[in-house]
């Protein structure tokens, strides 16, 4: 079994008691970002063109990434774009025999649309569906065939809700034709609920209880055949965690990572989100934009595994950086700073 099987397991047959907390790496910025999705590139420009067209890592890097993290084993999930995940999963078997569960964007509503030059994140998010679930499965594979390989059998559906009836509706409306097509395939999936991309004409410091009353409501109606596996959504404070939390202790929460800030903002994140009742964190640029991420990912761990604190971690992994000889992005003192945002990373 995986990690996310085994964690998952012991957390539904013992909500309250279990002790398992489970770590994503979001890599399916691809879906988003597009080109500049792996990062810049640190350091002089290796790139024929990089002149004109400015300098960021490849695709080929990004996945040259992606295979490490894998290697390493630590994290329970690996968040990918269909087009990698048929890449890394089916074509070169990456996941066959590794703890890691790997996953795929299942949907790229036009909030994550983060364009250059483009503004569709200013308009209410409208849904859209990229990637099919046959070839999230299977790629290019035969379905039909005895023995295809599977891809990965699960899946991150978005939903980001305006306050706008009309878009509101059709959301809702396609995330009921997603679960529906997912249980016929058998395809297992988790939900991401976005803050309102566009004002909602909600005071913002009531944004919480309008996400938290959402997501109730709109699972409500749903059977344990169609319900999402877990959550990602913003973090907005013990209060707003605990509140959805302590609704429904089998509903498992999970914290999406935000902007990559200081090395503080995310250890103290995902340090103050297991104290409050989250069981996952999903972290993309925190992880891809850090001086070293596999050194990062060992610290998330070791935090959530009580080895260590957010503090004893961010001097650590300066430790680590120093031995590497990798030059911070900030001194110690200031990375050990939260950022202006505190922990309000929705």
């Amino acid at each position: 079994m995986k990690s996310l099987d085994k964690k998952l397991a012991r957390i539904i047959a013992d909500p309250l008691g279990a002790k398992d907390f489970i770590i994503a790496d979001a890599k399916d910025a691809d879906m988003a970002f597009g080109i500049s999705a792996p990062g810049p590139e640190f350091g002089a420009c290796k790139h024929p063109y990089s002149e004109s067209v400015g300098c960021w890592k490849t695709l080929e890097d990004y996945r040259s990434q992606i295979r490490d993290v894998i290697r390493q084993g630590i994290i329970d999930i690996m968040l990918l774009s269909a087009s990698n995940v048929e890449k890394l999963a089916i074509e070169e078997k990456l996941f066959e025999n590794s703890p890691i569960t790997p996953a795929a964007r299942a949907n790229d509503s036009s909030d994550i649309w983060v364009i250059r030059g483009g503004s569709y994140p200013k308009s209410p998010s409208r849904s859209f569906r990229s990637a099919t679930i046959e070839h999230i499965k299977y790629g290019r594979i035969d379905c039909n065939h005895n023995t295809p390989i599977i891809g990965s059998d699960l899946g991150l559906y978005s939903v980001t809700f305006t306050n706008n009836l009309e878009w509101d509706y059709r959301s809702l409306q396609d995330f009921h034709d997603f679960r529906l097509e997912a249980e016929r395939k058998n395809f297992r999936y988790f939900m991401e609920v976005f803050n309102p991309n566009v004002d909602p004409g909600i005071n913002p410091k009531k944004i919480y209880a309008f996400l938290n009353d959402h997501i109730i409501r709109c699972l409500a109606g749903v059977t344990k055949r169609g319900r999402p596996l877990f959550l990602k959504i913003p973090y907005h404070g013990p209060a707003a965690l605990e509140e959805l939390v302590s609704y429904d202790p089998n509903l498992i929460v999970g914290i999406l990572g935000g902007s990559a800030g200081t090395t503080y903002d995310a250890f103290k994140l995902i340090h103050d989100v297991q104290k409050h009742g989250a069981r996952i964190a999903l972290f993309g640029r925190k992880i891809n934009l850090s001086e070293h991420p596999l050194t990062f990912i060992e610290m998330l761990r070791r935090i959530v595994d009580g080895e260590i604190t957010p503090e004893e971690a961010v001097k650590a992994y300066h430790g680590v950086l120093q031995q590497l000889k990798i030059k911070p992005f900030r001194s110690l003192n200031r990375d050990l700073v939260l950022s202006k945002n505190k922990l309000s990373y929705a």
